[in-house]
């Protein structure tokens, strides 16, 4: 066989080989629902979503991406009237009708297992956003919402439809906040308020927004601010705010235009136009902005980590899969000594985010649940924010790494995944807050509220029951990263780059710990947690190291 022959025939054979179930190609969420006790039923479920994503979403993804078939803005029908409706090619409800029926939106009642949706939300993730991800998180968010804060009448009216399976049938929700002038500083939002001259508990929303995902949707979040209220973020109220009200007419709106973006393109974001809409507000009008914070952001920050975490696990699959098959000068690119030390550093950093991210959704059932204590609670606060931003640039960096591995043919389109996760990525970092503005909400946090002993003790007990090098790694490490923190946290905005810096340090010794705790139940584990601690922590990689990592997955 010719050279020319060979070397296409291992990327035929590489292409061959793609998983039909990411789940079985991703054994660290195995490991962590096996970690938390997660029941055999609820871990066969996820497993066979991992074949529909594979199998049904991804296709479904690729064709979108492949033909270039966006999501398209018609303002008008056919005799004039408007409209404002937008139109997906069909493979978009393929992938909508196969993420809805595994459960993913619909989980999130007293008693749902949060470990489960996430474990969902991760594989759902492979795909990168694929237009899907978003108006999940939206409408977990919404759910959530209305649980929490909504009205008995828009609980019973609302959340059956919110919380199905069936995407034919759903009220799909999503969440209005940035405007032109403001971006992420929401308390200079304008758009306004004012009640309704008929209806007495509804109010008319007149005013633009800026960012607008999820423009398709059934139902709107939109944060305005009422006449007469204070300024800032205190004067905010959540409203909800129906798409249409006779099922054919704007509720008004008007969609001035679809977002041309870098990434998450299968998604449709708008900038929108309000005329007096007709909404109802969510909880009490003067906690709006506590609602939208508490309800929406955090739910999203949660997933958008839990989204982060599978883009590096797709990526990770697609170089470490790549590298056994791919020859360069007379052998396997994953046999020379830098290509293993690149896969395993991709290998270590999704696994920790997952860990991370996975002791965030636990935090999160136990204040579900209202069994948190005082620590939890702080734990939390800490790392709704700082799990997000840390997550977030990994990912991109982890995925960036990954088209490395491929070389040119990770820059193709066609050839593989990786060019989409990469600008998904870029998108997802700024989701729901950049990171200065994440890094300073920790930073006003930790001033005021503290949270770092909490944190500090919580870590410790993490790891209390693990005698190993890498536990005494991480309590050698953890004392003075929070010494530096909270002395970070105290100097204020002059010090915020500094205190960014630090609070990726604290998260990572987070997810060393995380993982490490992790490591008295599975063998597999410990390689990946002695990895990620020598890589991450101490800063220090050895190739027998790198080797247990791998376990052979470069070989």
């Amino acid at each position: 066989m010719s050279d020319l022959a060979a070397g296409r025939n291992d990327l035929i054979e590489w292409n061959s080989s793609r998983s039909t179930n990411f789940f079985d190609a991703s054994p660290t969420l195995g490991l962590e629902l096996a970690a938390r006790r997660v029941e055999r039923v609820t871990i066969d479920h996820v497993r066979e979503f991992g074949a529909t994503v594979a199998g049904v979403i991804e296709p479904s993804v690729a064709t979108l991406e492949r033909h270039r078939d966006l999501p398209r803005l018609i303002p008008y029908d056919a005799v004039g009237r408007r409209i404002d409706v937008i139109e997906f090619h069909p493979a978009h409800y393929v992938a909508t009708s196969a993420a809805w029926a595994s459960g993913v939106v619909r989980l999130g009642a007293p008693g749902d297992s949060l470990i489960e949706q996430a474990g969902l939300f991760y594989l759902l993730s492979f795909v990168g956003e694929g237009g899907v991800a978003c108006p999940a998180v939206c409408t977990v968010g919404l759910g959530r919402a209305l649980a929490h804060r909504g009205s008995d009448e828009q609980r019973r009216a609302l959340l059956p439809r919110i919380r199905t399976d069936d995407a034919s049938q759903s009220l799909r929700g999503s969440q209005f906040l940035t405007e032109v002038h403001g971006g992420s500083d929401v308390g200079a939002n304008a758009l306004r308020a004012v009640p309704d001259a008929v209806e007495g508990d509804a109010w008319r929303l007149s005013g633009e927004k800026w960012f607008c995902s999820v423009a398709d949707a059934d139902l709107f979040v939109v944060t305005a601010r009422p006449d007469g209220a204070a300024p800032g973020t205190r004067g905010l109220g959540c409203f909800l705010v129906p798409r249409t009200l006779d099922g054919t007419t704007p509720n008004g709106f008007r969609i001035r235009q679809l977002k041309d973006k870098l990434g998450t393109r299968c998604l449709a974001s708008a900038e929108m136009d309000f005329d007096a809409a007709l909404a109802w507000p969510i909880g009490d009008v003067d906690a709006g902005f506590r609602v939208a914070v508490e309800e929406l952001l955090n739910t999203s920050r949660w997933l958008n980590a839990v989204g982060s975490c599978g883009l590096m696990a797709r990526a990770y699959l697609e170089a470490s899969s790549f590298s056994r098959h791919r020859r360069a000068f007379g052998s396997a690119i994953g046999g020379f000594p830098a290509m293993r030390e690149q896969i395993a550093a991709m290998k270590v950093d999704a696994a920790g985010a997952l860990a991370s991210t996975m002791a965030l959704t636990t935090l999160m059932e136990s204040l579900e649940s209202g069994s948190a204590d005082d620590r939890e609670r702080a734990v939390y606060r800490f790392l709704v924010n700082a799990n997000k931003y840390v997550t977030s640039v990994r990912a991109t960096d982890v995925v960036h790494r990954g088209i490395e591995v491929l070389g040119g043919n990770g820059t193709i389109e066609s050839f593989s995944a990786l060019p989409r996760l990469y600008r998904d990525s870029v998108v997802y970092e700024s989701w729901e807050g950049t990171h200065n503005v994440l890094c300073a909400q920790v930073q006003r946090d930790v001033a005021k509220l503290g949270l770092l002993n909490e944190l500090r003790d919580w870590v410790t007990d993490l790891v209390s029951g693990v005698d190993s090098a890498e536990s005494a790694a991480i309590a050698a490490s953890l004392g003075p990263a929070i010494d530096v923190a909270s002395a970070l946290a105290h100097a204020g905005a002059p010090a915020l780059g500094e205190f960014r810096r630090s609070v990726e340090r604290l998260v990572t010794l987070v997810q060393a710990a995380a993982l490490v705790a992790h490591c008295a139940n599975s063998e597999r584990a410990v390689g990946i947690a002695s990895h990620f601690v020598e890589l991450r922590v101490t800063q220090v990689a050895r190739p027998l190291a790198v080797d247990a990592a791998l376990g052979g997955d470069c070989g």
